[in-house]
C-alpha cells in the first residue's frame, strides 16, 4: 500500500480546536502510508487542539491556512469530526467554500462523524447518500440528502466520490474506502 497515492496530496479540514483527534490522526497515518502526502489546512495559523471527545488532547501544527490554498493544490479532502470542529467550519465562509470547491472540481471528499455539518452548509448534499453520527440525520435530511446508518458509505451519485463514516468505530473502513477514493483511477 506504500504507493498507492503516489504522493498525492489531500486536504484536512480542521477548525482552530474541537476536532476529534482519532479522527484526524487515523486518517492522517493511512494517507502517509499509502504513499500520500497529507496537509493540515485550518482557518488560523499556528496550531489545532484536538480533543478525545470532550476531553483536551494534542496540538497540531497547521501546514496551511484557508486564505492560502485553493481547491486546485489537492487531490482530495477529509473532514474529520468532533462536535465543535465542523460547527466552527461552518461558521467561516472561506472554510464552507473550500469545502464545496471539491465537489464543484470533482474531486474525493471524506467526511466521519460531525463533519458533515460542514457539507451541509456548503450545500452539497442533496440528492447525495451519506451516513453519519446519528444527531446530524435531520440535519442531512433537511438539507436533501439521504442518510443511511452503515459503517461506510460510498456515494458516486453526484459530480465526486463522497465517502461517509458513522464513528471512530468506524475508522478501518472509512480509512481502506477513503484511500480508494483518493487513489489515481486508471
Amino acid at each position: 500500500m506504500s504507493d498507492t497515492l503516489n504522493g498525492r496530496r489531500i486536504a484536512f479540514l480542521v477548525a482552530p480546536e474541537g476536532v476529534e483527534q482519532v479522527e484526524l490522526t487515523e486518517p492522517w497515518r493511512t494517507v502517509k502510508d499509502a504513499g500520500g502526502t497529507p496537509q493540515l489546512v485550518s482557518t488560523r495559523t499556528g496550531q489545532v487542539q484536538a480533543f478525545n471527545h470532550l476531553d483536551k488532547a494534542d496540538r497540531f501544527d497547521v501546514d496551511l491556512t484557508v486564505d492560502q490554498v485553493q481547491v486546485g493544490d489537492f487531490d482530495g479532502l477529509v473532514l474529520p469530526g468532533g462536535v465543535a470542529n465542523p460547527d466552527i467550519l461552518r461558521t467561516v465562509p472561506k472554510a464552507v467554500a473550500f469545502a464545496k470547491g471539491f465537489f464543484d472540481a470533482a474531486k474525493p471528499v471524506a467526511v466521519i462523524c460531525h463533519g458533515p455539518w460542514t457539507l451541509v452548509e456548503a450545500d452539497v448534499v442533496r440528492d447525495r447518500t451519506i451516513t453519519s453520527w446519528p444527531s446530524l440525520r435531520t440535519d442531512i435530511r433537511n438539507a436533501g440528502g439521504k442518510w443511511v446508518d452503515e459503517e461506510v458509505v460510498t456515494c458516486t451519485s453526484g459530480p465526486n466520490v463522497l465517502v461517509s463514516s458513522r464513528k471512530p468505530d468506524d475508522l478501518k473502513a472509512f480509512c481502506a474506502t477513503a484511500i480508494t477514493a483518493f487513489s489515481p483511477q486508471d
